[in-house]
């Protein structure tokens, strides 16, 4: 069937806890994705915390995709997701997102977080296509650019909680702000 788009192939990847030896290949996926990058320094302090996860995709020997989350009560909450130039739109980030979606459960984690930069409209089309919505808008949250952020939320079905018309109700209200 084609859909009309121009996907690759599906990759499929191995993904498993980030170690260090992972680093450089995270490092060179994050700085060919973001013009705000984080530091090595930056990835270590976050993953020192003991609620801070690093995870990688990988095909072959290659790590071809990232995610950094935390974990809190009710959620987790992605801190930083990238997939290699090379390798997006074969699928690798859905994977990532699926995995996440795993360790989901209507008795604990009921839900996905993470902050999409404004400009980020490649990810914003990204996540929304795995079933998250934007359910905030952060004004100037970006301290590197005072840019905004659309606060997105991907919630297991069966979870409790606002529809989809009181979603795009708050985001209505807070872009009248």
């Amino acid at each position: 069937m084609n859909t009309g788009r121009t996907e690759k192939e599906q990759v499929r990847v191995h993904i498993r806890w980030m170690i260090r030896r992972d680093m450089p290949e995270v490092l060179q996926t994050e700085q060919e994705s973001f013009e705000y990058s984080w530091t090595e320094e930056d990835f270590l302090r976050c993953l020192r915390q003991r609620n801070c996860i690093g995870m990688v995709a990988e095909q072959g020997e290659k790590v071809v995709g990232f995610m950094i989350y935390e974990l809190h009560k009710s959620k987790l909450h992605i801190l930083n997701f990238a997939v290699n130039a090379g390798q997006r739109r074969s699928r690798v980030g859905y994977q990532m997102v699926a995995k996440l979606i795993s360790k989901l459960s209507s008795h604990r984690r009921t839900r996905i977080t993470l902050e999409v930069r404004e400009t980020n409209l490649s990810a914003q089309y990204f996540f929304s296509s795995q079933g998250f919505k934007a359910v905030r808008v952060l004004r100037n949250y970006y301290e590197d650019s005072g840019e905004d952020a659309f606060l997105m939320q991907y919630r297991i079905a069966d979870d409790v909680g606002e529809d989809a018309d009181d979603s795009v109700n708050r985001i209505a209200q807070f872009e009248e702000n």
